[in-house]
């Protein structure tokens, strides 16, 4: 009987669902049954690959800060985390899967609560970050998974080093390929924004150099199943996040990082600190059509996604033949196994609640504030009177958001607290619950 196995991928941009879409591919190919959930930015490519998957609650740290505020992250972002967490115990209990393999935290929570092998996958290790917090919620998430998988593999294409994880499974990049297939309209230049970035300025400038380009986020561009054959056709690649970024190193194609996020600068500055073949980093727009016209060298990486599939299913297949079958538990040991779900089911809620918080502080990290101080002091200094106002009113808007953000959070407290408690239902092996 083939095992059926649950590939769940996170919600923030869709580089997340194309990532896990290639495991999922990987593990039919090898014979195993997959369903699949996320929901989120991603959920469209998921759909053209052919899955019907679960939608959970969808989480977005980095949208509702962003362009909302510290109210829309602690009324919206952090009680949406419980709630996805329990969406996915919901789901879990009801398809029984034999393994999880996710790139959620949210999902990992859940997963380590229903007793279900665990696999995780994740870049964004606490080395690749300088700021104390960034690297401190980083290495949060990382110890929790580490915890609590069967195996946690680390992609990557920067060179090992002594700041790798010594429990994680280092592995090749990533990405959801299409049987080696090249697109026959493949253009010169591909570009490829993140779900917080635009590259339209930077395509109707390549064109008017007579570059061929084709902007994935273009309204004229329709998705589809996998843009790697369209990025193995292309002499480069000009992209934001990780994602396009592992695509670029299977298919052997220069690429050009223009990062976005404070997450997408981490990766990028990484990439230059291990100075890696095949990419070269444009911090502002001119600084992508300089680096077209002069690329760097192509990359040369397998592809990892059939590593951890086949790693997944000889888990599941290979049990240690040698290993002493368990004797039936007494009535204590009874007691005992339930007494440990209880307390790792109430360790879910601090643990969720700590990913919360220090997913906001990395928001309003000293790095990303030091960046905003040095943009208003160069307005200052170039825009006299005018710029003196513009940060009179930016440090009072500063302590105006500060002020609401204390009151919302002591506000939203009690309904924050209601959803956590819907997280701890007592006993891990309970009976099922159920979702529409």
């Amino acid at each position: 009987m083939s095992p059926t196995i649950a590939v769940a991928h996170y919600p923030e941009g869709a580089g997340h669902a194309t990532r896990m879409l290639a495991i999922a591919d990987a593990l039919q190919e090898a014979g195993a049954d997959v369903v699949m959930a996320g929901g989120g930015a991603g959920s469209r490519f998921v759909e053209l690959n052919g899955y019907d998957a679960y939608e959970p609650t969808t989480v977005d740290y980095i949208d509702t800060y962003q362009d909302g505020s510290m109210t829309d992250v602690l009324t919206r972002s952090l009680p949406s985390s419980a709630d996805r967490v329990t969406d996915y115990l919901a789901w879990l209990r009801e398809v029984e899967p034999d393994a999880v393999v996710t790139d959620d935290m949210f999902a990992a929570f859940a997963a380590s609560r229903v007793d279900v092998p665990l696999y995780a996958l994740k870049h964004d290790l606490p080395a690749l970050y300088e700021d104390p917090l960034e690297r401190t919620g980083a290495r949060f998430h990382t110890w929790f998974q580490l915890s609590v998988t069967r195996e946690f593999f680390y992609p990557a294409i920067w060179p090992s080093d002594a700041t790798d994880p010594p429990d994680a499974t280092r592995i090749p990049p990533v990405a959801l390929d299409d049987d080696g297939r090249v697109a026959d309209d493949a253009p010169d230049v591909v570009l490829v924004p993140s779900h917080y970035s635009s590259f339209d300025e930077t395509a109707a400038a390549l064109e008017a150099d007579g570059y061929d380009v084709l902007n994935v986020g273009d309204d004229d561009w329709e998705a589809v199943p996998s843009l790697l054959p369209y990025i193995r056709g292309a002499d480069l690649v000009v992209c934001s996040g990780y994602s396009t970024i592992m695509d670029a190193a299977v298919a052997g194609t220069p690429c050009v990082v223009h990062p976005a996020t404070d997450e997408q600068e981490a990766v990028a500055d990484w990439l230059e600190r291990f100075d890696v073949a095949g990419f070269t980093v444009a911090p502002d727009p001119i600084d992508v059509l300089d680096a077209v016209a002069s690329p760097p060298e192509s990359p040369s990486f397998p592809n990892g996604a059939r590593f951890i599939a086949r790693k997944v299913l000889l888990d599941l297949r290979d049990p240690d033949p040698y290993a002493t079958p368990s004797p039936d538990p007494s009535p204590a040991a009874d007691a005992d196994i339930e007494a440990d779900s209880r307390l790792r089911s109430l360790a879910t809620v601090p643990t969720l609640a700590a990913v919360g918080l220090l997913t906001t502080t990395s928001a309003v990290a000293p790095s990303r504030i030091g960046r905003k101080l040095r943009t208003t002091v160069d307005r200052i200094a170039g825009g006299g009177e005018r710029a003196g106002r513009y940060a009179f009113r930016s440090g009072r808007g500063l302590a105006t958001a500060v002020r609401d953000g204390l009151s919302t959070a002591a506000a939203g407290s009690r309904g924050l607290l209601g959803r956590f408690r819907r997280v701890v239902p007592g006993r891990v092996g309970s009976s099922s619950a159920t979702h529409d």
